[in-house]
């Protein structure tokens, strides 16, 4: 999530905007929970904010995307609803947002690999449950933060009450060749010929070297451009600048989430063209994936066909029928619904027990 027009000013024109919003956030309730903290994940650190309006309702911890494109900041967005029902994480994974500038990047960026991401997780999760007697979390993942979510989930189920994948990544191959073809197809169709141009430009994509970065960003342009990330809109400035307002987030704040997001796609995006879950075909944990019908970022019908041959205690696919890649926020109060019909209660009855 890279914030491209930031204000060069050495004074932050948000100032104020962000009081409001910090005001308006404030957690008041008597058993209220807001806390940023950092903790210590696979010997580095890495910052947590929990926020709930009762501590003791189900936890969720949301994993963000990217890879390094932390969420803590735009969360301010959609998440406080789900304040009143449960605790949520959100959590800066390694080398991203105010995790950044906490570790030596020299030995921090031969760590970044997909099973790295999963432990932590799993040991972030262990340590939540300590600290906050929860028995179990709700683990909800958005694009890549659903790759590190699902391979938990695979891998632990005992530490979980349901997985929520959000725009799921099942084939990363599979995604650009899918969206690739959509954003060409769309340029065409509009008779785009500076799209057409770019896109061309960059086939084959994906090419025999995988998924190369600087193509990526050429995609994601015109995907971007044509809805793929936001529906209905041409960019997705509103999510990208949201954070300038974000409570807790002053300029080198941003200035280290843009950097991070950078430095972990570098190391991490040659990594993930051969990543999939083509051969995970049962997980013991509840599977709910909410997907946009406009997503071409992680187009849902790759998710529909792999959640359709899966064998898991209770699946469902939630499509929501005017979002693209973010749900939570083009679709905030129906996503806050689909949490509290299909993962709640599996905390709540559980807890009665």
């Amino acid at each position: 999530m890279v914030d491209t027009a930031e204000p060069a000013a050495e004074t932050d024109p948000y100032v104020a905007g962000r009081e409001i919003v910090t005001d308006m956030s404030r957690i008041v309730t008597p058993n209220g929970v807001d806390e940023t903290y950092e903790v210590t994940l696979g010997g580095t650190q890495q910052v947590i904010n929990v926020r709930g309006a009762d501590r003791d309702n189900p936890m969720i911890l949301f994993v963000h995307g990217g890879p390094g494109s932390t969420e803590m900041p735009v969360a301010w967005m959609f998440q406080r609803h789900w304040e009143d029902y449960f605790t949520v994480v959100q959590w800066d994974q390694r080398g991203a947002g105010k995790s950044y500038p906490l570790n030596d990047l020299e030995a921090l960026g031969p760590t970044l690999a997909p099973d790295r991401y999963r432990d932590d997780a799993i040991e972030l999760i262990e340590f939540l449950k300590t600290r906050y007697g929860k028995e179990k979390v709700i683990l909800v993942g958005h694009s890549w933060g659903s790759v590190v979510s699902l391979s938990v989930a695979a891998k632990r189920p005992d530490l979980l009450y349901a997985y929520v994948g959000i725009g799921q990544v099942v084939d990363f191959l599979e995604n650009e060749k899918v969206g690739y073809a959509w954003t060409l197809a769309r340029a065409r169709a509009d008779g785009n010929a500076e799209a057409i141009a770019d896109l061309e430009g960059i086939a084959p994509y994906p090419g025999p070297e995988g998924i190369a970065l600087e193509k990526t960003a050429i995609e994601r342009k015109w995907s971007i451009h044509y809805g793929a990330l936001a529906a209905g809109r041409s960019d997705a400035e509103y999510y990208f600048h949201a954070g300038r307002l974000a409570p807790g987030f002053d300029m080198q704040d941003r200035k280290d989430m843009d950097a991070g997001s950078a430095f972990t796609m570098a190391h991490m995006w040659p990594q993930l063209a051969p990543f999939n879950f083509n051969d995970l075909h049962k997980v013991n944990v509840p599977v709910f994936l909410f997907m946009g019908r406009h997503d071409y970022t992680t187009p849902p019908e790759i998710a529909a066909d792999w959640i359709g041959k899966l064998e898991a205690p209770q699946k469902q696919l939630v499509y929501f029928e005017h979002s693209a890649h973010l749900p939570m926020v083009e679709e905030p109060g129906r996503v806050l619904v689909a949490l509290l019909e299909l993962a709640r209660p599996l905390a709540m009855e559980a807890s009665a027990e």
